[in-house]
């Protein structure tokens, strides 16, 4: 007995020993995956495509393949998909696998997980977590942060603001101000007033050029000093979807053109780009305002990759996703092996601007009159569908409603003349609608079904994301990693280790 007891000690010895010395191999080979040696880069963007992982980029690039009618199956690769350095990161946080912005934006930001709705601080609420930017701005470097969604938003936040809860708007807002970043741009503020006064004053008295005008934006240069610049048009307090945008109105290449001119100095900047609205499209399953925004973000990057021409050596772009929102699968049951990226090409504006047409015929019309029927040409211009008695009907037969799908688009219309607060979902219902507005989000759901594909969730889901670079260390990027790694390698590169 006694010999059998020493002979189990000297095993779970051996196997102690095992374990440590794997664990500090893992940890060695891991630092060294991390570990630059050359010369610092001095202009440094990260672009964060919310929600975008790889279904959001392959389905932007079958899209552009199929609108470019190559004579055989192919993708138009996006800017950023041909950077000579790829890698794939995991997104779970410490609360889930399935994570959200603020925690995975911390993670990139600082290096360290955290819950869901934490922006840059522990478990425990109560130990603060200092951002790569707050580093370089000790350096010299100046400092950028530009989203199309609202900028005080988990993502933006997560480069300049340290709260327990994301939904802490006003004080996320008070953090901002505080910063003494040279430059923020894109979406507005969730809440402007509160216990200190009204945010816009703050930010003047903090020394802020506050603008809101396109000329007033177009025209800032570098003696105007620190700038919030806020987009003119808005929906709500974010950018409107690309597909919404209309011509001549800013886009998030803009702002980023503008960022560069704002920072551009001898020292360094660092610039953080949020494609905010890729997510939003995401959470509503709008695959058309996905694939639109997702090559908006392209033309972003575009200005970041005409800036890195002129200084190879010196600069870092990083195009990476946090999460990925939906769970786009490109493949539907209905279309077999096939999908349809023309029937996308079809929908003409996103479920929040067809929304205005609901609200519209809601107010217009009872619910004992209303007909699907009445809005026939409004699904005709927005979406490409037509009824069976359509005069386009044959020439264009692939976006004819059938039977099955004019019955869901009666039963969505049903739901939404009902008020909201007399509306009676059955389970099915729920997981139908997620929240938005029946007859929209079944407009969607058959433009996707019809193109061959579809999404699984109106929330995030757990799958890991790509990670692209081109620059000074961009070869630190390949591989498969956890997201707390890309600000490991974005620190040794910038030699902040």
């Amino acid at each position: 007995m006694k010999n059998c007891t020493k002979l189990v000690s000297k095993v779970l010895l051996v196997v102690m020993l095992v374990l440590l010395v794997s664990s500090s191999f893992a940890s060695s080979f891991k630092s060294m995956e991390n570990y630059y040696s050359g010369r610092a880069p001095k202009y440094v963007f990260v672009f964060i495509g919310d929600g975008m992982s790889f279904p959001q980029i392959a389905s932007a690039e079958m899209f552009l393949g199929n609108r470019d009618k190559l004579s055989t199956i192919g993708l138009r690769g996006l800017n950023f998909t041909q950077f000579p350095a790829s890698g794939a990161a995991n997104t779970f946080d410490l609360s889930s696998f399935i994570p959200d912005s603020a925690s995975t934006a911390t993670s990139i930001a600082t290096g360290y997980k955290t819950l869901a709705g934490v922006i840059n601080m522990d478990v425990s609420k109560t130990i603060e977590y200092t951002p790569i930017t707050e580093m370089l701005k000790e350096k010299g470097y100046k400092i950028g942060v530009v989203s199309s969604v609202p900028i005080t938003h988990a993502t933006p936040a997560a480069f300049y603001a340290k709260v327990p809860s994301r939904n802490d708007a006003y004080n996320i807002a008070l953090q901002l101000a505080d910063s003494g970043f040279e430059y923020f741009g894109g979406g507005a503020f969730q809440r402007v007033d509160g216990a200190e006064g009204n945010i816009f004053e703050i930010l003047e008295t903090k020394g802020y050029k506050v603008v809101n005008e396109k000329n007033d934006i177009l025209n800032l240069n570098r003696k105007d000093g620190k700038v919030v610049a806020i987009s003119p048009i808005l929906d709500d307090t974010a950018m409107p979807y690309e597909l919404d945008r209309k011509p001549g109105e800013l886009s998030l290449a803009d702002f980023v053109s503008k960022g560069i001119e704002l920072l551009y100095n001898p020292t360094g900047f660092f610039m953080m780009v949020e494609s905010g609205k890729i997510d939003w499209a995401g959470h509503a399953n709008d695959a058309a305002a996905s694939i639109h925004d997702t090559i908006a973000f392209a033309a972003a990057i575009e200005e970041a990759l005409i800036f890195q021409k002129r200084f190879p050596e010196d600069t870092l772009i990083i195009v990476t996703g946090d999460h990925e929102c939906g769970g786009l699968t490109i493949g539907f049951a209905g279309t077999a092996y096939e999908t349809f990226f023309d029937k996308i090409g079809q929908v003409n504006m996103t479920h929040v601007e067809f929304n205005k047409v609901v609200n519209e015929y809601r107010n217009s019309t009872t619910i004992e009159k209303a007909n699907i029927k009445d809005l026939a040409m409004d699904l005709k211009h927005a979406y490409g569908l037509l009824f069976p008695e359509d005069l386009y009907a044959s020439y264009n037969s692939g976006m004819v409603l059938n039977a099955y799908e004019i019955s869901r688009l009666e039963k969505a219309l049903k739901q939404t003349m009902t008020p909201r607060n007399e509306r009676n979902y059955s389970v099915e219902e729920r997981l139908m609608y997620g929240g938005y507005e029946p007859l929209t989000i079944t407009l969607s759901h058959i433009v996707n079904n019809k193109a061959g594909v579809q999404y699984t969730s109106f929330a995030h889901t757990a799958l890991p994301v790509p990670v692209f670079a081109i620059g000074a260390g961009n070869e630190l990027f390949n591989g498969y990693y956890d997201n707390t790694d890309i600000f490991f390698k974005m620190a040794s590169i910038l030699g902040l280790n």
